[in-house]
């Protein structure tokens, strides 16, 4: 059992999932209760597993189960469990550094946290089909919102021949990622894995990416055996079946954790307005040189955005991808947001009656 006295050195078997003196000394609490320190490596159907220094626990998450979605557990939480009983229940979690959370497809626009306590975001990208820029930028958006350091890994690329193409493939990536490295990677030949596991060999990663990125297979380069199931890809689209059906948090050979998950169909920014400036830094600097501070970039004198497209500075596809993820979040945000949601439709009705009165003016007639 842990005690207080036994927080001040590290557990070894927790260690290696992360754990430290910041950790300890938020749990002092619980362990003076006498229950036990663990991180959840895995949550199903009410249950979830726990590494403690006891070993592996399957505990039960009811005492932790609140209608606020983004309030359960989740894989890569620090748990408080009970030392004894049959079952265990997991009485509570500590406080969250980071989490990497999405809106969901219902209507009510729910987030829903997909791992917690996360260090690095590894975005998975397959070169085995054509890139898709604008979901690059979806998933960096949700990875700087979530307090965690995204990372391109352009997987597969032993497919990429030609290494003119593949520097050039690289380069578009890198102008879609500001601030963020970009690796190419081959499982199948070795490459690269090997620098990718330095980046990760210190604190907790997270795989994120869609069916037949090639996820399963890299988390299995850098667990240095086949742990997760991997299955083939269709040639014509890139896309798999889901190897992976839960959140799995895995210790590394070389350091560091491993979160792998699922294949995301969709990806919907949840509350990511500041993520979403991060992915689109330029246009942001580019937009302080404005000449109105509200500049919606659209028609307005001045624009220093728009001027930077025109002289070829700004390519339009990243303008048009950073109005349709701030257009998307602001639509998210306003169903939680009664005031918000008012300043929309305000804006709306004022937008309305300015185009009406464009028309009429085309038209020779009175506004």
């Amino acid at each position: 059992m842990t005690s207080s006295s036994s927080l001040s050195v590290l557990p070894h078997a927790l260690a290696a999932y992360g754990w430290d003196a910041s950790w300890a000394a938020e749990f002092a609490p619980y362990a003076a209760e006498g229950l036990l320190a663990g991180r959840v490596v895995r949550v199903d159907r009410g249950q979830c597993d726990v590494m403690t220094e006891d070993g592996v626990i399957r505990a039960d998450t009811a005492f932790v189960t609140p209608h606020d979605p983004l309030r359960v557990i989740c894989t890569g939480d620090w748990a408080a469990v009970e030392a004894t009983g049959n079952p265990r229940y997991v009485k509570a979690y500590l406080p969250r550094r980071t989490a990497f959370v999405r809106s969901t497809s219902s209507k009510r626009s729910d987030g829903q946290i997909l791992a917690a306590n996360v260090d690095h975001a590894i975005i998975a990208v397959s070169l085995a089909v054509e890139l898709d820029l604008g979901r690059i930028e979806r998933f960096l958006a949700l990875a700087w919102e979530s307090g965690a350091q995204p990372l391109v890994v352009l997987t597969k690329a032993d497919l990429v021949r030609d290494p003119d193409t593949l520097a050039y493939l690289v380069r578009d990536v890198e102008t879609t990622a500001p601030g963020v490295q970009v690796l190419t990677v081959s499982s199948h030949e070795g490459e690269g894995t090997d620098v990718l596991a330095a980046i990760v060999s210190g604190g907790t990663s997270v795989l994120l990416g869609i069916s037949g990125a090639g996820k399963s297979t890299l988390a299995n380069a850098l667990l240095g055996e086949d742990v997760m199931d991997v299955q083939a890809t269709r040639d014509v689209d890139g896309k798999g079946r889901h190897t992976t059906t839960t959140r799995n948090l895995l210790a590394l050979p070389g350091g560091g954790v491993l979160i792998d998950t699922p294949g995301l169909r969709g990806v919907g920014l949840f509350d990511a307005e500041a993520g979403v400036g991060q992915v689109f830094s330029e246009i942001e600097d580019f937009a302080a040189a404005c000449r109105f501070h509200d500049c919606a970039h659209e028609a307005e004198p001045g624009c220093a955005v728009l001027a930077a497209v025109a002289d070829g500075t700004l390519p339009e596809r990243r303008l048009e991808s950073y109005r349709k993820l701030l257009r998307e979040n602001q639509r998210i945000v306003a169903k939680t947001d009664a005031r918000l949601r008012a300043e929309i439709h305000r804006d709306w009705r004022i937008k309305a009656a300015q185009g009406r009165a464009n028309h009429a003016a085309k038209r020779g007639g009175r506004i």
